[in-house]
C-alpha cells in the first residue's frame, strides 16, 4: 500500500476531498543535476499542494487529518498499460508491415497507427475502469487530533 498523510477539506457521500502536501525527493536524488523535475522544483513551478478525491467509509470531519492508501498493485497496472501497450503496438503494428513486405513509409506509419492504437486502447481502459474501487484511493485511518494525544499522555484534560 503506497500511503500519504491529508486533510480532509470536504466530504461526500463514501468519499472525501483530502489535501496533501507534495514532497520533492530531489535531494536524495543522485541525477538532479541533469533532471527536469529538479528544476521545476528550484524555480518553484508547480503547486505544493495536491487535492485527490479518496472512498472513505468512515465517518470523518472537515479538517480530521487522515492517512491515504492506493494498492501497489493498481500502480504497477496502470503504469504497465498507460506505458507499455503503447509502444508494444507500435512494435507489434511495424513488424506486423515490415513482414508483409510494405516499404519503409509505410512501415514508419504502420508504427504510428500502432502508438495511436495503443493510445485509444489506454483511454478507453482508463474511462472503463475509472469508477473501479480497486483502482482508487481510500481512507486508511484518522489520525489522532492533537487534544486526544494530552489526553492519551497525561491521563486527562
Amino acid at each position: 500500500m503506497i500511503e500519504e498523510q491529508g486533510k480532509v477539506l470536504s466530504i461526500e457521500p463514501d468519499a472525501v476531498w483530502v489535501e496533501t502536501i507534495r514532497q520533492s525527493t530531489c535531494g536524495n536524488c543522485q541525477a538532479r543535476a541533469g533532471c527536469g523535475q529538479a528544476l521545476l522544483q528550484k524555480l518553484g513551478s508547480g503547486a505544493r499542494f495536491g487535492f485527490i478525491r479518496v472512498l472513505c467509509d468512515q465517518t470523518l470531519q472537515v479538517g480530521d487529518e487522515v492517512i491515504i492508501g492506493l494498492p501497489e498493485d493498481a500502480v504497477l497496472k496502470a503504469s504497465a498499460l498507460m506505458y507499455a501497450l503503447p509502444l508494444i503496438m507500435l512494435f507489434v503494428f511495424a513488424l506486423l508491415a515490415d513482414v508483409s513486405g510494405l516499404t519503409e513509409v509505410l512501415v514508419i506509419l504502420a508504427a504510428t497507427g500502432g502508438l495511436g492504437v495503443g493510445f485509444f486502447t489506454v483511454a478507453w481502459w482508463t474511462k472503463r475502469e475509472r469508477g473501479n474501487p480497486a483502482y482508487q484511493a481510500r481512507v486508511i485511518c484518522r489520525l489522532p487530533s492533537s487534544s486526544a494525544e494530552l489526553v492519551t499522555v497525561n491521563g486527562s484534560l
